[in-house]
């Protein structure tokens, strides 16, 4: 059997990021992945370059979209799976561009790919409504619940989607159908963290989702709550 250190491939879709948090994840991820996979999304602004920048050393499969596909988010999580699966990766670790790890991720993600029998990794993650703070009542709950982020691709398995044009999920449906193990370690998603990120999300849903079909009506106006409950985040 071989002793080399399994591949941890990022997979990740960004557009138009130049200006929020991508640079920061990047800087964070770059200290333990192999290589990395990014769908640019039609970005306007200087996205692709602050990619190539941050990540410069690092092997970077870069795949530029020239009109977004967001609108049907079906075909866009297909397209970054399939152009993932063609750089033959070990491990993949598929997060967004407005999400990081906690510290401890670091020291402990090397240990977590080394484990045999295991293929998949789900983890809680953590809205944030400002840079020290989350969001914790009725409506934002995704810090109780557990979600997979980091799979070991099985070439043997026939992999299946969630066949709808909105939140249908960032691996095919069917990856806990696979020996999977849940992990304490947490998931900081910053994309709420800015009033004028949480204006632009909510007219984008609205304007994509108008009846809620494809998630919660009451949670999409809860976005513009001037009082929401926050609990402040311990590292």
């Amino acid at each position: 059997m071989s002793s080399a250190k399994p591949r941890l491939t990022l997979s990740m879709v960004v557009r138009n990021e130049q200006g929020r948090y991508l640079r920061q994840a990047l800087e964070r991820h770059r200290q333990y992945i192999s290589d990395a996979v990014i769908i640019d999304d039609g970005s306007t602004d200087g996205t692709p370059e602050l990619c190539l920048e941050v990540l410069e050393g690092i092997n970077v499969k870069l795949v530029r979209n020239q009109a977004s596909r967001f609108s049907n988010e079906i075909d866009l999580r297909r397209q970054q799976w399939q152009e993932t699966l063609e750089v033959g990766p070990d491990w993949i670790l598929n997060l967004d561009a407005d999400e990081w790890f906690e510290d401890a991720f670091g020291s402990q993600i090397e240990s977590l790919i080394s484990r045999e029998g295991v293929y998949l990794y789900s983890f809680r993650l953590y809205d944030f409504w400002n840079m020290n703070a989350y969001r914790d009542d009725a409506y934002w709950q995704a810090h109780h619940y557990y979600r997979p982020f980091l799979l070991r691709y099985e070439s043997g398995y026939e992999y299946t989607w969630r066949e709808t044009s909105q939140h249908c999920g960032r691996f095919p449906e069917n990856v806990y159908g696979l020996h999977n193990e849940l992990s304490a370690l947490r998931l900081k998603h910053l994309g709420w963290a800015r009033a004028e990120d949480r204006l632009s999300k909510y007219r984008r849903y609205m304007e994509l989702d108008p009846e809620g079909a494809n998630g919660s009506l009451a949670q999409y106006h809860s976005i513009l709550d001037p009082e929401p409950r926050l609990t402040a985040w311990e590292e």
